[in-house]
């Protein structure tokens, strides 16, 4: 119950929602809406109760007039298994929605035209999420497999690359499909500002990952996972090589041969709290 409590306590509703409402109200569609809603709901729910379970750090749940989005406050850094449940947990809670669904319906208890529906708009929202953009579960999947063999910033860049294509290509399917559909030109429209402000954003969305990683809480890194880097390489080039779920000892090398070894830790150290922006690796070898 406390759990549960914290979580509503998160929720935010967005104030055009609540002019979808009252429109609804006025055009008789009200039925459609709160179903919608109900969906959207339990899904985004899904999400933030996975998260709670790993004890993650719940920003808030958002319920807009055509989705939701749970945010958390977590930067990339959490084991990439925690990540994928609570990631799919959300599509999952619509397996159980339609399977009560079902029960109703074959036990009579609801008609054949609100089962449809209902049915109907699980499928559209669960198949839409999964869709290979972000920030959709689709999208965010597909980060964390390339997170699996790409270093952060790679598999982000790549991961907005891959959207926007598939957005792309969903558009101009829309548009020869069904180009008078406005409601999904207003997802799209907001899909492509998402994608836009994530991909202006990479940076300092790497730099969190970042700090997250040195000041944060220190989650167990499952791989061991050494980098080769030169001693003409600088710091920052070194750090843009540093993956989610691994823990990095710095090997380098001069003329192919070992000179020395760093922890991740040490130049994390050097280009946070010592402000050695633009340090080589080598200056950090002969300072530690």
């Amino acid at each position: 119950m406390t759990r549960a409590k914290y979580l509503l306590q998160h929720i935010h509703i967005h104030p055009l929602l609540w002019i979808v409402i009252a429109l609804s109200i006025a055009t008789a569609h009200f039925l459609e809406v709160c179903f919608l809603l109900t969906i959207i709901f339990i899904h985004e729910m899904g999400h933030a109760a996975a998260a709670s379970f790993f004890s993650w750090r719940i920003k808030k749940i958002t319920l807009l007039p055509f989705g939701g989005v749970a945010e958390m406050d977590e930067h990339g850094n959490r084991p990439l298994k925690e990540e994928a449940i609570v990631v799919i947990a959300g599509p999952l809670q619509h397996i159980w929605m339609m399977g009560m669904a079902y029960g109703l319906y074959s036990l009579n208890l609801i008609p054949e035209t609100l089962f449809t529906l209902f049915i109907n708009y699980n499928l559209m929202i669960l198949v839409f999420n999964l869709f290979p953009v972000w920030p959709l579960d689709g999208g965010k999947l597909i980060f964390l497999l390339l997170s699996l063999q790409k270093s952060f910033p790679e598999a982000h860049r790549l991961t907005l690359i891959i959207s926007f294509f598939s957005l792309s290509v969903f558009s101009l399917l829309i548009l020869l499909t069904a180009p008078a559909h406005l409601n999904v030109w207003v997802v799209i429209a907001f899909l492509y500002f998402s994608l836009y402000h994530e991909w202006k954003q990479r940076r300092f969305i790497f730099m969190r990952f970042l700090l997250e990683r040195y000041y944060g809480k220190k989650a167990d890194l499952g791989q061991l996972k050494p980098i080769q880097a030169n001693e003409q390489d600088l710091l920052i080039h070194v750090l843009e090589k540093f993956q989610r779920g691994c823990k990095h000892p710095i090997i380098i090398e001069s003329n192919g041969k070992e000179k020395g070894m760093l922890d991740e830790n040490e130049l994390l150290h050097a280009y946070f709290s010592e402000k050695r922006l633009t340090d080589k690796i080598s200056d950090l070898l002969f300072s530690y």
